[in-house]
């Protein structure tokens, strides 16, 4: 789906991620971790060709450098950290620039079969109760759906998701990554997350990538990458011993409590 092959790019000429290389394949929740500041988001935004980068990126067989953008909108998608619409749209209607990418304007009306990928994504992400509500008026949880909406409206073949679950309770940080890793998986998609919770990567991932100053430090599945050794290594602290200790002080409270 995805082919990365010996990617470097940045700002103003300025390097931040260095010679990346790596694949990522249909069905599979791909997670990226590492300490800030490491490149992860540079990452993404090269993949959707917001920075100028060396190398190439493959989706499918094509460079993304010979894609017109409105064609790499219909092959992959991004949710950002920062997500803001200018006006007070309503649910639907927000959801709806996503298939802009398949349209002939801004204004253009949809077609009945635009507006059935609308209303697919809409009830898909439960947010069929609120799709005529202005976004303004949208709990964090719910907005950070409609955003997801929107980009899935692309129907994109890869979504890329720079801290989908940022500013989300427990409850909706579990619902999205759900959702997401069954997406991938039942519509033989790809999905690639920038993720800072390892128990959520480790819940949740089918491959990690765990970078460090702007290069790929270690890759493979959970259980091989997430070990006391790498991640300590990576973040310059006892991360699993850390957790380790967390859950004993959770088993510690449940048994005081029984």
């Amino acid at each position: 789906m995805l082919k990365i092959c010996n990617v470097s790019s940045g700002y103003n000429d300025a390097e931040v991620i260095h010679n990346i290389s790596f694949s990522a394949h249909s069905g599979e929740l791909l997670c990226i971790v590492g300490p800030n500041g490491c490149g992860k988001s540079t990452l993404l935004k090269t993949l959707i060709r917001l920075v100028p980068y060396h190398g190439k990126v493959f989706i499918k067989g094509r460079e993304i450098s010979s894609l017109s953008r409105k064609t790499l909108a219909a092959h992959i998608a991004l949710l950002a950290q920062s997500q803001e619409l200018s006006f007070p749209y309503t649910v639907r209607t927000a959801v709806s620039l996503g298939r802009y990418a398949y349209t002939q304007g801004w204004f253009n009306s949809l077609s009945v079969a635009d507006e059935s990928i609308v209303s697919t994504v809409i009830n898909q992400l439960e947010l069929t109760a609120v799709e005529q509500r202005l976004i303004t008026e949208l709990s964090g949880g719910q907005l950070q759906r409609v955003f997801l909406a929107r980009a899935l409206a692309q129907t994109p073949d890869i979504i890329v998701l720079d801290e989908p679950t940022n500013h989300l309770d427990l409850k909706h940080q579990l619902d999205i990554l759900a959702f997401l890793k069954v997406w991938a998986k039942e519509q033989h998609k790809t999905a690639i997350a920038v993720l800072h919770d390892l128990n959520l990567v480790h819940q949740y991932a089918d491959t990690v990538l765990v970078m460090r100053d702007g290069v790929i430090a270690v890759s493979g599945k959970p259980a091989e990458v997430l070990n006391g050794v790498i991640l300590k290594d990576v973040y310059g602290i006892d991360v699993r011993g850390f957790m380790l200790n967390s859950l004993a002080k959770w088993s510690m409270m449940e048994n005081s409590t029984s």
